[in-house]
């Protein structure tokens, strides 16, 4: 018998309370709201429960939303998958724009050793417990996070770049 969303919020509510909420379907995803002190436990639970059976992480990422307030201007969003019952949840933990951090699940699902290194090195998000957490694919001199709302779109000093190539000439700019 195929898994309900009914059946996973019932049993997300039963073991953690109100740190879970803000459950939604949308289209083919079920998704939520977890506090960011149960992110890790929620995960383990959701992977190690013999009915829900979330064993594959497909994705996890960075958000970063600065017009929220203070608590809640990043998000880390985690996706699982139940390849048993081809049922997809995603999971969505806010944090603290002054110091983004969250524990690391990469001792839960090795895959997501990769993925908390490529949300530090573009959101500079400290995924606390993460074995090896540097910059993967930026230069490891960089001091600012690209993919964070308030990193310019381009820089005003570069000097290798004609604008002409880029269909803008000083008239039309």
């Amino acid at each position: 018998m195929a898994i309900e969303t009914t059946e996973i919020q019932e049993k997300l509510v039963a073991n953690f309370g109100t740190a879970v909420f803000q459950f939604n379907q949308d289209r083919d995803i079920f998704s939520f709201e977890v506090s960011a002190d149960v992110i890790t436990a929620v995960i383990l639970f959701l992977k190690n429960d013999p009915q829900l059976r979330f064993h594959f992480l497909t994705d996890l990422c960075g958000v970063h939303y600065p017009d929220n307030e203070e608590e809640r201007q990043f998000a880390v969003v985690y996706h699982m998958h139940n390849w048993y019952e081809n049922k997809r949840i995603r999971i969505k933990t806010f944090l603290n724009g002054a110091q983004p951090e969250v524990k690391s699940i990469a001792n839960i699902f090795l895959c997501a050793n990769w993925m908390e290194r490529e949300t530090y090195d573009f959101f500079g998000i400290n995924f606390i417990g993460h074995p090896q957490l540097k910059r993967i694919l930026n230069m490891d001199e960089m001091i600012s996070f690209p993919m964070r709302k308030e990193f310019p779109m381009e820089d005003s000093g570069r000097t290798d770049k004609d604008d002409r190539f880029f269909g803008r000439t000083p008239s039309n700019c």
